[in-house]
């Protein structure tokens, strides 16, 4: 009974540490690249996300 009431709660550690990593990932390749990575080519699976897309249209953001 024991094996059964513990495996939800470690597959769900599980997952959200793969969640975590990806998500890191992303956000990292995303990021400034750090003295040394200026010149490295962002991986295939990486989505491109740029700032302008980020910031909503708002009249305060237009009149800046």
């Amino acid at each position: 009974m024991t094996d059964i009431s513990l495996s939800v709660p470690i597959a769900v550690l599980v997952v959200g540490f793969i969640a975590a990593v990806t998500i890191g990932s992303i956000a990292w390749y995303n990021s400034k690249r750090p003295p040394g990575w200026e010149a490295k080519e962002r991986p295939d699976f990486v989505p491109k996300i740029d700032k302008d897309d980020l910031i909503a249209d708002t009249p305060d953001s237009q009149n800046k």
